[in-house]
């Protein structure tokens, strides 16, 4: 009794094998376009952040968004997106309470 409309485990890799790298592909897209976020927005003001570490008395020992692991963004980009604020992008040079070290 087999069922035609069953997928087979070859469909089912080789969609996976098509499917997986093209998503990777389309979520790098979909950043791109993200806007900053506003140093005066309420969430970010909860935060603590701010556009540049250094002007931040909270910011210790260098730290800054772009060596943060909450920091989504490409090394040694100019900003990129962050997993505290999702859909928009933070400056690399920036900084907020939230920063935690890379492991």
């Amino acid at each position: 009794m087999y069922r035609a409309d069953r997928m087979s485990r070859r469909r089912l890799l080789q969609q996976l094998l098509v499917g997986v790298p093209l998503a990777g592909v389309m979520a790098r897209t979909v950043h791109a376009g993200d806007p900053l976020v506003a140093a005066d927005s309420p969430e970010a003001k909860a935060l603590g952040y701010v556009e540049d570490a250094k002007a931040s008395r909270e910011a210790t020992g260098g730290n800054h968004c772009g060596d943060c692991a909450l920091f989504q963004g490409a090394s040694g980009a100019a900003q990129g997106p962050c997993q505290i604020f999702p859909g928009k992008q933070v400056k690399a040079a920036g900084w907020c309470r939230s920063w935690a070290p890379q492991m």
